[in-house]
């Protein structure tokens, strides 16, 4: 059965929307992508996508006026989910290309990987180890592969927001939740099966 809950997955002209929308929809979901205000604000869920450099993001999202109708959305309590870059900005500041001011949702920042060994971007298939409980993660594997595209990773201040880990020559922070927000480094559009039901757990949380 169709779930009656709108997904507004915020249009801030960057990012894989569409799949994003495609992936939801796929599963019996209505998704819309949109930047208008009142949308957003009649949403039962937020989705924050990210492709994309840092700064030009959130130029971006300060230029739509976006910050105001997401920020009010998090702090009326809607489920919320940041994909990829949508992590990244929640966070206090990022390095990538200077340093740049983030939404401050979460305390900490947004560093580059730096052992000479690793090729940057982490690109490809890797593994989650589970750190909390979430609803997000119910069912998951404890050995599940997901889908990475990244050469930035957050560093929280508060550790206990880390809900998994991964290991690209350090251990990083692939997903946080706190309350009814949770972000995650990876793709799970693009995640095949585990991704495709961490989507559709979101989509039924009230």
């Amino acid at each position: 059965m169709a779930n009656v809950n709108m997904i507004a997955i915020i249009d801030y002209g960057m990012g894989n929307l569409r799949s994003v929308q495609k992936a939801f929809e796929g599963m019996g979901h209505k998704a819309i992508v949109t930047r208008d205000h009142g949308a957003i604000g009649n949403a039962s869920h937020l989705v924050l996508p990210g492709v994309g450099a840092f700064p030009d993001c959130m130029r971006n999202i300060q230029q739509f006026d976006l910050v105001g109708p997401l920020l009010d959305g998090i702090h009326q309590g809607k489920p919320f989910l940041g994909i990829c870059l949508g992590m990244q900005l929640l966070f206090t500041e990022s390095e990538e290309f200077g340093l740049h001011k983030g939404l401050d949702l979460i305390k900490g920042r947004v560093v580059r990987f730096s052992a000479k060994s690793l090729k940057v971007p982490h690109m490809g298939w890797n593994q989650l180890r589970l750190k909390k409980t979430h609803p997000l993660l119910e069912g998951l594997p404890q050995e599940a592969y997901v889908y990475f595209v990244h050469s930035y990773y957050v560093v929280p201040d508060d550790p206990g927001v880390i809900a998994t880990s991964t290991d690209y020559g350090v251990e990083f922070a692939s997903s946080i939740a706190q309350d009814h927000l949770f972000a995650c480094q990876f793709h799970p559009e693009k995640s095949q099966k585990i991704g495709l039901m961490m989507l559709d757990q979101f989509a039924r949380l009230k």
